[in-house]
């Protein structure tokens, strides 16, 4: 089993709390995405389960083994960082096997596994080049390799994709969920892009200051969140929240969230505002203008014929209401 089990973990640095309190249980065979804001604790939680950072309180368990004090080398994980970390002398299948060699694993066992690891990662041809001799997607499947051949319980993964460019970004997204496919062992991913955590998670934490808000399936983080943190770190644009004395009597003391896409259909609110900036996205627009207080945008399809003035007729069922004190959803 390799599930990973969190339970009340803090992180005090200097006297300040950074991670504060995190109860959190990752199944076996799971892709659990870890996103937030830069400082909010996601990496310091997956240095905390790779070992490489200590635990102020708390447990932390592997397979129902608590690892609390057990080094990083014992604890049976393979960490893939944001730079690729690879040996420039080394060639490719070096670098590959350089962690197998250091545990002394005999010639034969360690070319099969650079071997195997090589074909899933579409690296069969570079083995003899050095790092220097290939894209910085090709540099990351190599870091991936070295993890792969280690046959670990939990792979961990911090901002693995955050040094490609857009395309490759997209192309190592899918070529990592079809690796966790491949392999059927628990990944912990983290990540600031919402994009990547709603596209590849089997499960999203997110996270603020140092907290959870929120643990569910891409599809309820996005349609249910539980507050306005939640609300505007995910979906692009963020959501637009706005005073609910705007939408009429029966929305006082709430604050009104309405995603862009949601802003411009038919309904029973009507609303205009004046048009600040439009922004062309290929097939769509983003409109943005103010309501009241607030900065809002609008998502509309590009054809969509756009003047000084933007009409908008939402639907109450489009409405998302939390406490205005609290953030929580009501």
């Amino acid at each position: 089993m390799s599930n990973v089990i969190l339970k009340n973990v803090k992180k005090i640095y200097d006297k300040k709390v950074v991670i504060d309190g995190v109860d959190l249980e990752i199944k076996d065979k799971e892709f659990i995405v870890l996103v937030g804001a830069s400082g909010c604790g996601k990496s310091t939680i997956l240095r905390m389960i790779a070992g490489l950072e200590e635990i102020t309180e708390g447990e932390i368990l592997i397979g129902d083994k608590k690892i609390n004090n057990i080094p990083p080398k014992d604890r049976d994980i393979a960490f893939v960082f944001q730079s690729y970390a690879l040996y420039p002398h080394m060639t490719v299948r070096e670098n590959i096997a350089f962690g197998l060699k250091m545990r002394k694993v005999d010639k034969k066992t360690i070319e099969e596994k650079v071997q195997q690891a090589a074909k899933i990662l579409d690296l069969t041809e570079y083995l003899d080049r050095k790092p220097k001799q290939l894209s910085g997607g090709q540099r990351q499947r190599v870091a991936l390799g070295r993890a792969i051949v280690r046959n670990p319980k939990v792979f961990l993964m911090d901002e693995p994709l955050s040094n490609l460019d857009a395309k490759l970004r997209v192309q190592m997204r899918s070529e990592i969920k079809k690796l966790h496919e491949q392999l059927q062992t628990t990944f912990i991913y983290v990540t600031h892009d919402q994009t990547e955590a709603l596209t590849m998670g089997d499960r999203i934490v997110v996270l603020d200051k140092g907290k959870i808000q929120q643990v569910d399936t891409p599809e309820e983080i996005y349609n249910n969140p539980q507050n306005t943190f939640v609300a505007g770190f995910i979906g692009s644009p963020q959501m637009n929240f706005i005073d609910g004395s705007l939408l009429g009597a029966d929305y006082q003391n709430l604050t009104v969230g309405i995603r862009p896409e949601k802003m411009v259909c038919g309904g029973e609110i009507n609303l205009s505002a004046d048009v600040d900036i439009v922004e062309l996205l290929g097939s769509e627009k983003i409109v943005y203008f103010n309501l009241g207080e607030s900065k809002c945008s609008a998502k509309i399809p590009a054809d969509s014929a756009v003047d000084k003035r933007i009409n908008l007729s939402i639907r109450k069922e489009d409405i998302y209401l939390f406490d205005k004190t609290t953030g929580q959803r009501v």
